[in-house]
């Protein structure tokens, strides 16, 4: 019994030492994290194709699955490239959303070291970004998303 305590008590320190290790995201990093999130979303909405670049890695990826109606077995994956995302904002993207509908609530999930999750809620979908430090700056490296449903 004594045995199974004192291995119980070492294991306990140990994930208490290891979550303590955990780096600490200072103010201006959550700031420049959070302000990629809205370039992004708000560059889209606003036709921006400036902030929107700013707020992009070149290599970036979107992806989405779609789902077969028909057979839910069946899926593809789409997916845009920091040069369409960037192409569609300057053919007016978001701009005929109207402001009242231009949903942009920007939430960090996580974040450690050079690497932080974040989700954005948006007028008509949900994306989740993957972002990097990268070179100084924090830009999308990933993006995945889901339309959200219709309203019946």
């Amino acid at each position: 019994m004594k045995n199974i305590l004192l291995i119980l008590v070492v294991s306990l320190t140990f994930c208490v030492l290891g979550a303590q290790a955990q780096t600490t995201v200072s103010d201006a990093d959550k700031a420049a994290i959070t302000q990629t999130a809205l370039d992004y979303i708000e560059g889209w909405y606003e036709g921006n194709a400036e902030r929107m670049e700013r707020a992009l890695h070149p290599d970036l990826a979107k992806r989405i699955v779609r789902v077969n109606p028909d057979n839910k077995n069946f899926n593809r994956l789409d997916q845009m490239s920091a040069l369409s995302l960037i192409q569609g904002v300057k053919r007016g993207g978001g701009k005929s959303t109207p402001k009242e509908k231009q949903l942009k609530e920007v939430t960090i999930l996580d974040v450690f070291e050079n690497a932080a999750s974040v989700k954005i809620v948006a007028s008509d979908w949900i994306d989740y970004l993957h972002i990097a430090k990268f070179n100084g700056r924090w830009v999308i490296v990933n993006v995945l998303w889901e339309l959200k449903p219709k309203d019946k």
